[in-house]
């Protein structure tokens, strides 16, 4: 059952056991009646909820940074076990699955954790370490990954693909048998159109996971597991429709914070983009004038999926970012600091969202921020509690033109046809 972590909420860690009690099953008794809810067809998962061994766990979603490619979300949970239940060579286990004479907790079965029904992430063991001790309880050290994991396994044949967008391109590579991929998407249809040539066949051998990244460098959205398991693909990152899901402040108002990190530095600074096509076509852009001040600083893109001119001219342009400027970059916060409400509000935020930071400057007015999420990290301890932390970018809130409003009906920068 679901345990309380001290002033954070209620938890719930579960893994599959590897053996399927929960399916349709031919001449039994209970399970084997026709039109039973409870026992559907085939192949069902069996979790096991293991939460009452659990001492920590820690868990990472998404990028620091706005350059930084997406890679696979992990989480690592520490156990204390007692009696060895745990074990793998404890037969008699209520874990162990006798029918297939394997340990029920291993390497690659699923594994979930919730808070009060809300994911917070769905991925596979990877590791699973038990460590015995010479006095004392044994500890067990369990390391996951979402199903990007999956991805970066598996291998793609030759193929040529027709022509698409970002978004078909990669329901393409789900859906190819040698990938196979059968988890829930979210797939945008993307914004910019993959090549279709013969320069643009795909080599056998091309790692699966590395085309998809490949295909979000053309596209520069964002590509990632969301904290309920679902591939998610959003196209280029610009302007966000939507407001702000939480507001982090300092003054006592909204949700408090007990930390937050700001930017100022070169490494910001873009002046040189060069872009170049799988069949040659370029397209390079600079700021001449930051050059001057901030000498050269230069990405250079020789592998783009894009095939249009003006698309690869755009993804120069895009790229530029010629002035440094002081930027939130991460905001934390303790559940120790916030009611109910506020913690269950803090918990479902996911990549993508919008969320605003306001920061009393001793001398300053307050600064306001709205920014959006590209990486989480949490850290929970059974002992003493939730922590967590958002890593952001910079986005610009538009509103959806609504007709003969006075704020809304204005056209303007801010408010942009849905």
């Amino acid at each position: 059952m679901a345990a309380s972590v001290v002033q954070s909420g209620s938890y719930l860690l579960e893994l599959d056991t590897g053996f399927d009690y929960n399916s349709f099953r031919l001449d039994d008794a209970t399970k084997g009646v026709l039109n039973n809810t409870s026992y559907t067809l085939g192949p069902n998962t069996t979790y096991a909820d293991i939460t009452e061994y659990v001492t920590e766990v820690a868990y990472r979603r998404g990028r620091r940074n706005i350059d930084d490619q997406f890679g696979a979300g992990t989480m690592s949970f520490r156990m204390t076990d007692e009696t060895g239940i745990l074990g793998p060579y404890d037969t008699a286990s209520p874990y162990y699955d006798p029918s297939n004479d394997k340990p029920g907790l291993a390497p690659m079965r699923r594994v979930r954790l919730s808070r009060s029904s809300e994911y917070l992430f769905v991925g596979y063991v990877t590791a699973y370490n038990y460590e015995f001790a010479l006095a004392g309880p044994n500890t067990v050290a369990v390391q996951c990954s979402d199903d990007f994991y999956l991805l970066a396994q598996t291998q793609m044949a030759a193929f040529n693909p027709s022509a698409e967008t970002s978004g078909e391109r990669i329901e393409t590579v789900l859906a190819l048998p040698e990938v196979n991929y059968t988890g829930t998407t979210a797939i945008d249809v993307g914004t910019v159109n993959m090549g279709h040539d013969s320069s643009y066949t795909l080599n056998a051998g091309q790692n699966t996971l590395a085309y998809i990244t490949q295909i979000n460098q053309a596209e520069q959205g964002r590509v990632f597991m969301s904290r309920a398991g679902v591939f998610t693909f959003q196209p280029r990152v610009g302007a966000t429709l939507s407001g702000s899901v939480i507001t982090f402040a300092d003054d006592g108002t909204n949700t408090p914070y007990d930390n937050v990190e700001i930017e100022f530095d070169a490494d910001g600074v873009l002046n040189r983009a060069y872009v170049q096509a799988l069949d040659g076509k370029n397209a390079l852009a600079e700021d001449l004038t930051s050059q001057a001040t901030y000498f050269i600083q230069s990405q250079s893109i020789t592998n783009s999926l894009l095939h249009l001119q003006g698309e690869i001219d755009d993804l120069a342009d895009y790229l530029l970012e010629p002035e440094p400027a002081p930027r939130f970059t991460a905001v934390s916060t303790s559940f120790a600091l916030l009611d109910n409400a506020k913690r269950a509000l803090a918990a479902t935020v996911d990549i993508g969202d919008t969320i605003t930071i306001t920061k009393e400057i001793t001398g300053l007015s307050t600064i306001t921020s709205e920014l959006s999420i590209e990486g989480i990290e949490g850290n929970i301890n059974f002992a003493s509690g939730h922590r967590i932390t958002y890593y952001t970018a910079p986005t610009t809130v538009v509103f959806q033109l609504i007709l003969d409003d006075p704020v809304y009906g204005q056209l303007d920068g801010t408010n942009v046809l849905g």
